[in-house]
């Protein structure tokens, strides 16, 4: 019961039902239509274990003339019991044509006399766990519900007309009458799901805004932004000018840094739309205001490529950067955390290192995180507490190259300022993609000696490292050797996640440069890489990725001048989810409308990442159905947290229990 989240009264009065059966009515024998579902009453003529063509139980069960076999091939010794000869049985299941007649396989049943009732309501059907019986989950949901406290928390004067009480929506989900429209249950259109819904939505907002005014209450240093200062100075230097939409999101982020709360903000923004300019004209600020910024990214290829940029541009400036990662050790870790506690180092880029026991800030002003996504809640929280001696909270910026859409940044990141750079640096060329079946394949590797011959560069994306008994697939090693062989006169590297990183950086360092034509790689280059000579990659079992994963891979190409490429290699048959995301990434490239379909198609868990640990993925409502309501569950939740304080704490317990804290992250 622990384990699906049933732990208090409210608990399995929300455990709603999967489906229902109707045990309501009963079908004569006479009627029955092969394929239907149905529940039969009758007398039991006939039972024995059968060991042809499998051992199997089998009944024979007569209604006057009619009869009905049922064949059970997992069985206990009591069955043979409760289908003893003579013995009056309801069974309920589908009824197949068979070799006999008319049969049931594994049809659930009772023994009944000829007085007992049918049921008055449908029958609920709850999610349950391999070890926990429907019979003992229906009986622990009903008494549940009768002691859950379902009084009305939502003033009427708040809720959508024409719905039910809460108590009035939980008992019809849980015993709805026959006459109900099935569809308008298993659709959630029935009023008493819309109810739920609402309710739901409701409590998420009242949470997110309940977080975001207690983060109003905190306080945090102000950094105002200093004319002819750092950030001028950068941008005096920097080697291109910015677009329009950065020095718009620079504004936006210095009006934040200027304040004394705590900035919240995600700067969303397409891959290579130039979001590390913007997080070192950020960082600027706050160390031209005599704090400390701290930049986080999820691996150490990524936080490389950050830390690289950011030398480039701001040590020439009279900037410390100081480098952290999980592989520093020694004498070099030690005077890096010396140089990041005495504050020497002004900007220190690394990656989940950074936020470890013994890192210690002399003053952290800012921190920024890369690819927010991919990082726990307990980890940016850490971050956060960095700067708790000093009463402060540290502004948090997250950046993030994987599109929010619009319902998602209404629900699950309402508490967050969003920030969007809605435009590509001049230059970029678009991507072309093409989807091409497995059988391709010798095709797409003369294509790539074509290339690599004029001068190009390449990535081949292998999904696995090692031969997995379970999946079939080439892997990376493989897939090395057969391109070496094939490209013979052009080096080709190999890179994955169980290399050393000194072994990493060295190959990087060898395509970086051009002295490598060809990179076969895992998905350790899916974020940061910028070779801007590669135009061609080639993602193989595209199927088996993400939609987001597919888009920030195909962006490592398209960074130069140059017209790029990306083929989709897919193995068939293709599920009805790999065609589709196929199908998305080459009718677009636009990571908007990418981030709008793969909502579409796997629901809001790969956007959250890991807020999931803490706020509950939706279970009722959906957003790409349930907008309309998610707009009222907006509009409504200040006006309660405002007038009904009370009431809206407790609304929030009773739906989101002890997870609401996570929200702060």
């Amino acid at each position: 019961m622990e384990k699906l989240g049933l732990v208090r009264d409210i608990d399995l009065a929300l455990h709603l039902p999967l489906r229902y059966e109707d045990e309501t009515r009963l079908t004569s024998l006479r009627d029955v239509r092969e394929g239907e579902t149905a529940q039969i009453e009758g007398v039991v003529a006939h039972c024995e274990v059968s060991l042809r063509p499998r051992r199997q139980l089998v009944v024979r069960l007569k209604e006057g003339r009619e009869e009905l076999m049922l064949r059970f091939l997992h069985f206990y010794p009591s069955h043979q019991k409760t289908f003893a000869p003579g013995a009056r049985i309801r069974v309920r299941g589908e009824v197949r044509g068979g070799f006999f007649g008319l049969e049931m396989v594994h049809p659930s049943f009772r023994a009944v006399d000829e007085d007992t009732p049918l049921a008055e309501a449908l029958t609920p059907v709850y999610p349950a766990s391999a070890s926990l019986p429907q019979a003992y989950l229906r009986k622990a949901v009903a008494s549940g519900l009768q002691r859950a406290p379902l009084q009305e928390l939502v003033p009427p004067e708040l809720l959508p007309p024409g719905l039910p009480t809460l108590k009035e929506a939980l008992n019809f989900l849980h015993h709805p009458t026959p006459e109900v429209s099935l569809a308008t249950l298993e659709d959630h259109s029935h009023p008493a799901w819309q109810r739920l819904k609402y309710e739901e939505l409701l409590a998420q907002q009242l949470s997110q805004l309940q977080a975001q005014r207690e983060r109003a209450a905190l306080r945090a240093p102000e950094l105002p932004l200093r004319r002819d200062g750092l950030q001028e100075k950068l941008l005096a230097a920097l080697p291109f000018a910015l677009t329009g939409a950065q020095r718009r999101v620079v504004e936006e982020i210095a009006h934040d840094l200027a304040r004394p709360q705590p900035m919240h903000r995600l700067l969303q923004g397409d891959v290579g739309s130039g979001k590390t300019v913007v997080a070192a004209l950020a960082a600027a600020i706050a160390i031209d205001a005599g704090w400390q910024c701290a930049l986080m990214a999820p691996t150490e290829i990524l936080a490389e490529q950050h830390f690289a940029k950011l030398v480039q541009w701001l040590e020439p400036l009279g900037v410390g950067v100081a480098w952290l990662t999980g592989s520093r050790k020694g004498k070099a870790r030690a005077e890096m955390l010396a140089r990041v506690a005495d504050g020497s180092a002004q900007l220190v880029v690394g990656t989940h290192a950074v936020i470890q026991d013994q890192v210690e800030f002399a003053k952290l002003g800012l921190a920024v995180i890369d690819e927010q996504h991919r990082f726990g809640v307990a980890q940016r929280l850490a971050l956060r507490h960095k700067l708790e001696s000093q009463e402060l909270e540290p502004h948090l910026l997250m950046m993030s190259a994987t599109p929010i859409p619009r319902t998602l940044a209404m629900s699950y990141f309402a508490d967050l300022d969003v920030s969007t750079i809605d435009e590509l640096p001049p230059g970029r060329t678009p991507i072309v993609t093409k989807v091409f079946a497995d059988a391709k394949r010798e095709a797409v590797i003369e294509r790539i000696r074509d290339e690599v011959a004029r001068g190009a560069q390449a990535y081949w994306v292998c999904p696995l490292i090692e031969e997995s008994e379970k999946i079939d697939l080439q892997n990376a090693t493989e897939t090395h050797a057969q391109l070496s062989e094939a490209l013979a006169g052009f080096e080709v590297g190999l890179l994955h996640g169980r290399m050393a990183p000194a072994e990493k950086a060295a190959v990087m360092a060898r395509f970086s440069s051009g002295e490598m034509s060809v990179l076969v790689a895992t998905t350790v280059i899916e974020v940061g890489v910028d070779v801007p000579n590669a135009s061609l990659m080639v993602i193989e079992h595209a199927e088996r990725f993400g939609l987001s994963q597919l888009h920030q891979l195909r962006g490592r190409v398209g960074r130069g001048a140059v017209a790029s490429v990306c083929v989709l290699l897919y193995t068939t048959p293709l599920s009805e989810t790999g065609r589709s995301r196929l199908k998305a990434m080459a009718e677009t490239t636009d990571g908007f409308e990418i981030a709008r379909r793969d909502l579409e198609i796997r629901g809001p868990g790969e956007f959250m990442g890991a807020r999931q640990s803490g706020a509950p993925l939706l279970r009722f409502a959906d957003l790409n159905e349930d907008e309309a309501l998610l707009k009222q569950a907006r509009r409504i939740a200040p006006l309660m947290l405002d007038r009904h304080p009370d009431a809206a704490r407790r609304h929030v317990e009773r739906w989101l229990g002890g997870k609401a804290e996570f929200l702060k992250a």
